[in-house]
């Protein structure tokens, strides 16, 4: 992959909002320098964050003005994303929602509720662009979803337009848009199950554009499936897979969760192409669409534990054993969404804003979504990229600071290594950095980074009073 070397007189900061237009100068600046500020210590509180009341107050004053919207403020990190994906032969678009629960925030007005009466939030639902290796280039597209009530049962016959699946189809929208404002690259988009949305399909079709953007998502709806030479018979989907030839085989790591322990897991594979029955709609009439499905069913696994089992449809090619393949291999780049989100709420500590409003939420929140992007990028772009400067992403105040405190010696004139110095961030947040370790994960480097602020903000200290 292509990599971009910031000049080390620019802060990342900067190259993530050098293109903001918040109505004002002084506003666009002040962007930078809020980001900034809470980069310092992401899980910290703005007061404990900033340096005196004059920083914590240009903050506050920053959330309230009416132009620092999410939006706005996520647009001109929008654009450096789209300046990546444009060097990249393929990109990854997953997208996700997370629950963002401030139910003990009895404070924030304009919250909206989430599984229950009482529970109250928000909704994040956000796309991010990924290579082939899993390295996040960035946020695209997000959006905050405010419920005022729970759920209706009458909500099913509702046009897609008032529905909250809308989402999921606004995010395809959005990565049409990026295949053709990125022509050389082939932009793949990527859903759970909860994307499994007819007008996806559809909207694929009918798509005007030179490029079209490609698609993998999850099946949850048990589809009806025409067969016979008039296709007036049809069977379900989940029948018809079970008819599939196997033609491969394929194992990957599974990662541990809250829910499980990690564990090994052996797929079979089987493919097949069908032409699913269009749902009825009481506004409009869709049409019948004809789907690729990839089939990976667990096999072996261990005793007492349900084994994985997906139902892949997508618009790509599946021919041969190595497409099915790939279509599994960036299908499992979903996991990378769950991963910003993780850090987004354990790394950055979002849950824990003390705001008033939902209005001064929001822009908080996409700064610390620029925040949560970055320590992804650092991590992954590591493993990626490992033999590459670490001056590719860290500022010369970073790795200096952080080398001379894990290292006890004068930093060499030539930046070490990316690999050797993301290991040196994550050791001073517990990473341990044994043989047996392998690489270090999102919350020792967030935490190294954390602590390195600190360490930067002592040699400033220090220089100053020479």
């Amino acid at each position: 992959m292509s990599i971009k070397i910031i000049k080390q007189e620019d802060s990342w900061c900067l190259e993530e909002t050098r293109t903001a237009d918040l109505g004002d100068k002084r506003l666009n600046k002040r962007l930078s320098n809020v980001l900034e500020m809470l980069s310092r210590k992401p899980t910290e509180s703005i007061p404990k964050t900033a340096k005196g009341w004059d920083e914590t107050k240009a903050a506050y004053r920053f959330l309230d003005n009416e132009g620092a919207t999410l939006e706005a403020i996520l647009k001109p990190h929008n654009y450096a994303t789209k300046e990546r994906i444009k060097k990249e032969a393929i990109i990854l678009l997953p997208q996700d929602t997370t629950e963002l629960d401030y139910s003990s925030k009895k404070g924030t007005k304009g919250l909206g509720k989430l599984n229950y009466e009482n529970q109250l939030g928000m909704h994040l639902h956000a796309m991010l662009a990924v290579t082939p290796d899993r390295v996040c280039l960035g946020a695209v597209h997000a959006e905050v979803l405010i419920r005022e009530k729970l759920g209706e049962k009458k909500r099913a016959k509702l046009p897609i337009e008032e529905k909250e699946s809308m989402r999921w189809l606004k995010g395809y929208r959005v990565a049409q848009e990026i295949a053709e404002s990125c022509p050389n690259t082939q932009v793949v988009s990527i859903a759970d199950r909860e994307g499994d949305i007819y007008d996806i399909f559809v909207e694929s079709q009918v798509c005007k554009g030179s490029h079209r953007a490609e698609w993998i998502i999850r099946a949850q709806q048990n589809r009806r499936v025409l067969e016979g030479d008039e296709r007036k018979r049809y069977t379900k989907l989940f029948k018809k897979i079970e008819e599939a030839p196997i033609i491969g085989v394929v194992e990957f790591n599974l990662p541990k969760t809250k829910e499980r322990k990690a564990r090994k897991v052996k797929q079979e594979i089987r493919t097949l192409t069908v032409s699913l029955k269009a749902p009825y709609r009481l506004d409009k009439e869709l049409p019948n669409i004809t789907v690729n499905v990839v089939v990976a069913k667990e096999i072996d696994a261990p005793r007492g534990i349900e084994p994985i089992e997906w139902v892949i449809l997508t618009s790509l090619p599946i021919g041969t054993k190595e497409e099915a393949l790939r279509v599994i291999e960036w299908y499992m780049c979903r996991w990378q969404a769950e991963i910003f989100y993780k850090v987004l709420k354990v790394g950055c500590d979002v849950e824990e804003l003390q705001l008033k409003t939902v209005d001064r939420l929001k822009p908080c929140l996409a700064l610390y979504m620029i925040i949560a992007w970055r320590i992804l990028y650092i991590m992954m772009l590591g493993r990626s990229c490992p033999n590459i400067p670490c001056s590719a992403v860290f500022e010369e105040e970073e790795w200096h600071a952080a080398y001379i405190v894990a290292c006890r010696r004068v930093p060499p004139k030539v930046p070490p290594k990316l690999d050797k110095m993301i290991r040196i961030v994550a050791s001073l947040g517990g990473f341990l950095n044994r043989k047996c370790d392998g690489n270090p994960g999102p919350q020792s480097i967030w935490v190294g980074m954390q602590r390195n602020k600190d360490f930067i903000i002592a040699m400033e200290a220090q220089n100053a009073i020479r």
